[in-house]
């Protein structure tokens, strides 16, 4: 590492943000619309973190799209459901403050800057038969943006995941998946389809990317126009590695620039932390993930950037991580997809589970979950009978009638080929049950024997041993063509498929300790005078649990609000978030 610059050349900003993911760019946009002048560093040479590869939903109970729909909830159903959820985890302060600044962020972005929403009024909470779950209304999303208004900016956003987008185009949920899902199927979806991909293609011979964005793409497209807009300065390929302490407190950050040299940065107001957690660092994996002993062998779906630079920066300044979270990750069962280069990337099972004609076994042939429920529930279920010392690994199996329509992981649906993915041995097939098994060195009776018993119900719609479709989060994944029970049909056309899935994250909920306004504490639990944390550096408020989709952007996003009101203030350290 070079010297420092000069005294001269060192900056002063009232506020700095580490991190360019949704709670940092929530953070800068906010104190920056309220006057402050604002800087976001970021580690990577490109802008949006986690949040650009992330499906882009957000659950805000009672938020003001849902209200203008008709839909009306009291706050405590909302709580309910969350103590339900939570148990013993449930922090009234904290939650009682997510619950209350939720709505106002989303209005306060709708009213102000370049990020406007779309509901999630038809998308159900995953826990359906706790008390207090809701049917609806309590998710929104980033509506789709045009790239090109944010002109060369363009180039810092983040592209899609390459193993979730199809040749660099991401697809949105809802009416978009489904006229992709039924492309071989509907001349109408095939007409979409085609004008879709036509323009992704004319965009990318134009400027090397797709620009129609989509999901958590255009989240980060949102906030980054919006950041800039405010005239907040974004740099990139910046790592901060230092907190500036005086007098016990924190007054800026000591970061590398791109050509090595180190920059001296003054925050006069505060210093958030905001730099994604630590999902790619293997000490940290060794330390806190139970099923990863040496680091590896876990795979998370967050850039590989997110290290946990924060939460080192945090504990030097006297800061501690939470102990009470229930799972220190956000759990996703990922495949891994063979790389060109002999690499792997893990591609996550998001949305083949649900529908009907799955099912996921162990290396004994047996089922273990209800492969519909949520992506952090299903994990959480292979890890619990995996037993203690043995490699956490599943299959999820079909028949060529669900490969057609469904496609499988990274296989995308018909007519796009799969043969690749078998050369590459990504995808196993076979014409009898037992074959398969020995491909994948699944127990052959076990396999049979589950496929049987598991058809003879199927053919009715029924799942007796997990209750498959019985609640609505189930039913909102399935295939609403099919009855009686969208989430359940016969593994019965050969030949039959198979996909290997392992352990993977989208991000880690163990984080830095902090109250309600999101101030970080000491050891103490007395506040740290400036110093903050949101997303994945702050400790989820759900503490492990996972009781809807969203529930890392809908926080990440509110509590980086909280701060940049707090530091847009003169008296911000009153933790005064109106």
């Amino acid at each position: 590492m070079k010297v420092s610059a000069p005294e001269l050349e060192q900056e002063s900003f009232d506020v700095v943000v580490i991190g360019s993911g949704a709670a940092g760019l929530s953070t800068a946009v906010t104190a920056a619309h309220h006057g402050a002048r604002s800087l976001v560093l970021e580690k990577a040479p490109v802008v949006g973190g986690t949040t650009a590869w992330s499906g882009g939903w957000m659950w805000i109970p009672r938020n003001p799209l849902a209200v203008r729909a008709g839909i009306q909830e009291d706050a405590e159903t909302v709580k309910a459901y969350l103590r339900a959820s939570l148990g013993d985890a449930y922090n009234a302060d904290h939650i009682e403050a997510f619950l209350e600044a939720g709505p106002r962020m989303v209005s306060f972005f709708e009213a102000n800057t370049a990020l406007q929403f779309v509901d999630g009024n038809r998308i159900p909470d995953m826990h359906g038969a706790l008390p207090g779950a809701g049917l609806g209304g309590r998710s929104v999303c980033a509506a789709p943006f045009d790239g090109r208004a944010l002109g060369h900016s363009i180039r810092l956003l983040r592209e899609p995941l390459a193993e979730t987008a199809f040749f660099g185009m991401a697809i949105a949920s809802g009416a978009d998946l489904s006229h992709f899902m039924a492309v071989s199927r509907s001349l109408r979806s095939a007409v979409y389809a085609t004008r879709r991909f036509a323009r992704h293609l004319a965009d990318w011979a134009a400027h090397g990317r797709g620009l129609y964005l989509v999901n958590g793409n255009a989240l980060a497209a949102r906030l980054l126009k919006s950041a800039l807009d405010l005239g907040v300065d974004i740099r990139t390929q910046h790592r901060a590695y230092r907190l500036l302490q005086r007098e016990g407190r924190i007054e800026g950050v000591a970061a590398i620039r791109p050509d090595g040299t180190e920059a001296i940065i003054h925050a006069r107001r505060g210093v958030v932390l905001a730099s994604g957690g630590f999902p790619q660092d293997p000490a940290f994996k060794r330390q806190f993930f139970a099923h990863a002993p040496t680091g590896v062998e876990h795979w998370s779906v967050a850039p590989h950037t997110n290290t946990g630079d924060g939460l080192r920066m945090a504990m030097t300044v006297g800061a501690t991580l939470s102990d009470d979270v229930k799972q220190p990750g956000a759990w996703v069962p990922v495949s891994l997809v063979p790389r060109r280069d002999g690499s792997y990337h893990p591609f996550p099972h998001f949305i083949d589970r649900a529908k009907p004609g799955l099912i996921a076994v162990l290396r004994n042939g047996r089922r273990f979950t209800n492969e519909a429920d949520g992506y952090h529930d299903v994990l959480c279920d292979l890890l619990q009978n995996t037993p203690t010392g043995e490699l956490a690994e599943a299959w999820l199996v079909c028949d060529h009638r669900f490969l057609w329509r469904y496609g499988l992981g990274h296989v995308r649906p018909a007519p796009v080929p799969y043969r690749r993915h078998l050369k590459i041995g990504y995808l196993k097939r076979a014409h009898t049950i037992g074959a398969l098994a020995k491909q994948c060195g699944i127990d052959s009776a076990g396999l049979e024997q589950t496929v049987a018993d598991y058809n003879r119900h199927a053919s009715e719609g029924r799942d007796p041993l997990y209750r498959r479709g019985d609640i609505p989060f189930n039913r909102a994944g399935g295939d609403s063509s099919v009855s009686p029970n969208p989430c359940v049909a016969p593994v019965q056309d050969a030949p039959f498929y198979a996909v290997r899935i392992v352990p993977g994250s989208m991000g880690t909920f163990k984080g830095i300790r902090t109250d309600a306004a999101a101030r970080v504490l000491d050891r103490d639990s007395a506040p740290i005078p400036g110093l903050f944390a949101a997303g994945a550096d702050m400790t989820s408020i759900m503490k492990g649990a996972y009781p809807a989709g969203g529930i890392n952007l809908g926080p990440a996003m509110t509590f980086g609000h909280i701060v940049g009101l707090q530091l847009s203030r003169d008296d911000h350290e009153a933790g005064d978030t109106r």
